[in-house]
């Protein structure tokens, strides 16, 4: 990823969306510290050294401070969306990788296959916690009833 500040204005055009309440002033600015991408992204400055332990984000070196891209920033969006989205590091790398246009076909089909696996994965869940959310509420309803009947005999 040494050579990955060339690309920066090109990563994430497709699996992450602009954040929301981005400002135009802070998607301008040539350099940001470890605090202050912190503070935007909601992360702790160890998640932050982290990912740049694994390569994910490279910051340059001013003694002691790092200063941090556009392109860390977008590629620190990047891994914020495909954690969420439940990728691993991994997955994010090659999904990075993908975006700044240094894979090859072959990564380009195991980036599409883990987006449908992940696809499906989160289907499941879905309709399990659907299932969940119906039972709870048919319990919900069971004891309120009870409750009510047990007032209209008491009272």
């Amino acid at each position: 990823m040494d050579d990955s500040r060339d690309m920066e204005s090109s990563v994430a055009h497709v699996w992450a969306a602009e954040r929301s309440g981005e400002t135009n002033a802070s998607s301008d600015k040539a350099a940001f510290t470890i605090g202050e991408l912190s503070r935007e992204f909601g992360v702790t400055l160890r998640a932050l050294r982290f990912y740049e332990n694994k390569g994910l984000i490279s910051p340059q070196r001013d003694g002691l401070s790092r200063l941090y891209s556009q392109g860390d920033r977008t590629r620190l969006a990047l891994i914020l969306k495909g954690k969420k989205l439940g990728f691993t590091l991994g997955e994010i790398r090659q999904m990075i990788a993908v975006e700044e246009g240094a894979a090859d076909t072959k990564a380009l089909t195991l980036s599409r296959e883990k987006c449908l696996e992940q696809i499906e994965l989160l289907q499941r869940q879905k309709a399990e916690i659907e299932e969940g959310l119906s039972e709870l509420f048919r319990i919900y309803t069971s004891l309120t009833g009870k409750i009510a009947d047990q007032d209209r005999r008491a009272g």
